[in-house]
């Protein structure tokens, strides 16, 4: 790879939980020689109208790609995404930097979710009412992880599935989000990274260079990469 590329997820903007100040850091500090590979739920309800700020956000995005590669890999929350003018953002399912990262926002990877919407949604429903109630207004993924052998449950089949997929494709790391939980892991070979969100503290990014490629914490006044 001649050029870096950088890996984000889970933005979700739109969302109240958007950590906003982190994004507009983030977007006005791209190293200018790096890609831009978008790995699924950036926009966290495609048929609703963004805040402004996130509008903004998404305005950038479609900027950028004018002046670098620009990959957007769906996710379950932004699958099928339309916009009015896209620029040259190239949408895709699956993405893959040769043989050495296959990119996947690793919806395609749970069992678990998918096999029980009723629990999910009756899990969503407890969680509003709780907020309603006056509980502290976090990301319903936040929450979850206060069950941590449900969220363990998760993590582990996602890890797996992507594991098994990268190894039929002969990748040597495989990268996702969706979770919700940023990672860096090695099973059966196969290095599993997982970008976080930025729904909460901290968020992280995935940096690929040529000799490296390190799950980085995004530090407000420290430049981004390298």
């Amino acid at each position: 790879m001649s050029k870096p590329t950088i890996v984000v997820s889970d933005l979700h903007l739109g969302s109240d939980h958007l950590e906003r100040r982190d994004a507009e850091y983030f977007f006005a500090n791209l190293p200018p020689d790096a890609d831009l590979v978008l790995n699924g739920d950036i926009v966290d309800i495609i048929h609703h109208a963004l805040p402004e700020f996130d509008q903004r956000i998404l305005d950038q995005i479609i900027e950028e790609s004018h002046r670098r590669n620009v990959v957007w890999v769906y996710g379950n929350h932004d699958d099928g995404m339309i916009l009015e003018d896209p620029g040259c953002i190239q949408f895709c399912r699956e993405y893959d930097i040769g043989t050495r990262l296959h990119v996947n926002h690793g919806y395609d990877f749970d069992n678990v979710i998918p096999k029980n919407t009723w629990f999910v949604q009756t899990f969503r429903w407890l969680h509003m009412l709780r907020i309603a109630l006056g509980a502290e207004p976090v990301h319903v993924a936040h929450y979850a992880k206060r069950w941590p052998l449900l969220y363990s449950y998760l993590r582990t089949s996602v890890i797996a599935n992507a594991v098994e997929y990268a190894l039929e494709r002969g990748c040597e790391a495989v990268t996702c989000g969706h979770t919700h939980y940023a990672e860096d892991v090695v099973q059966k070979g196969v290095r599993y990274i997982n970008t976080g969100s930025w729904t909460e503290q901290p968020v992280s990014y995935l940096w690929v260079s040529e000799d490296a490629m390190e799950l980085k914490r995004l530090v407000i006044g420290e430049p981004i990469g390298h």
